[in-house]
């Protein structure tokens, strides 16, 4: 059977037709049963023109993607106004480590994983918005370590048996962990070597390393973050507005700016 350029396009025509819900709804049927007991259409129609064939699948391939993705930021769009009305309450408590004024109008939570490459990213973000908002934002850190990274629970640890001594030891740490973030596969000995590093006492910090109070505060951070809906790192939580991924310091802003107009924020 031969098949010209015309008749493929009609082809292709009917084949959308009978996919789709029409008035023309018993030719669409006709049409895919035709198909159905007769696939050797489709396949001689596909081997006679493959180049119209591959047109065709593209551009429908684009508009499906087209159209997920406004499907995608809709869902956003609304996730986000929610998030403005309904805002999201991270649990802080006198031993929340963090950074900034304790009282500071913007307050930045992140649940992050210390071998995760995005929350190396989620880092300078942090350090960009604190160098912005000086004085105005409190960064608090949280854990939430992933199965697939073998040294990001160990690394948490190390942190919060750290932070016992003093929180702004754990953050040294924190800075040296993710400024040397390639070496974390080196595991216990650069763990080991950088708390070192910052000054901690080695001898009470092997005490804590996999005490109780160490592994409970990682397990509620990471039932908080579930709870959130934060699955993956970095995830943040901005005066109770939710940001899932490593987006770009103008998202923050842009969010920080919205809380302001909404009368949420007063900077």
């Amino acid at each position: 059977m031969t098949i010209n350029t015309k008749s493929f396009m009609t082809l292709s025509f009917f084949i959308l037709l009978a996919s789709a819900c029409t008035p023309q709804g018993k030719i669409s049927m006709a049409v895919e049963k035709a198909i159905e007991e007769n696939p050797e259409i489709v396949l001689k129609a596909i081997e006679k023109e493959p180049e119209k064939f591959m047109e065709v699948v593209q551009k429908a391939a684009q508009n499906a993607q087209q159209k997920l993705a406004k499907q995608r930021q809709e869902k956003e769009r609304q996730q986000l106004e929610e998030a403005f009305n309904n805002p999201l309450k991270p649990n802080l408590t006198k031993e929340t480590a963090f950074r900034g004024p304790e009282d500071a109008p913007i307050t930045l939570v992140e649940y992050s994983d210390f071998e995760c490459p995005y929350c190396k990213k989620g880092m300078n973000t942090v350090e960009e918005l604190r160098k912005k908002y000086k004085g105005k934002i409190k960064f608090v850190y949280k854990h939430l370590p992933l199965s697939f990274h073998p040294n990001a629970m160990p690394a948490a640890q190390y942190f919060e048996a750290i932070k016992l001594q003093s929180k702004e030891l754990a953050f040294k740490f924190h800075d040296e962990i993710f400024n040397n973030q390639s070496s974390l596969r080196k595991g216990e000995k650069f763990l080991k070597q950088t708390a070192k590093k910052v000054g901690a006492n080695l001898s009470k910090l092997e005490k804590d390393l996999n005490s109780k109070p160490v592994k409970e505060i990682i397990a509620q951070h990471v039932a908080e973050a579930k709870k959130f809906g934060i699955q993956g790192t970095p995830g943040f939580v901005i005066n109770g507005v939710p940001v899932k991924g490593a987006y770009p310091t103008d998202h923050f802003v842009g969010i920080i700016n919205k809380l302001k107009d909404k009368g949420k924020l007063a900077l």
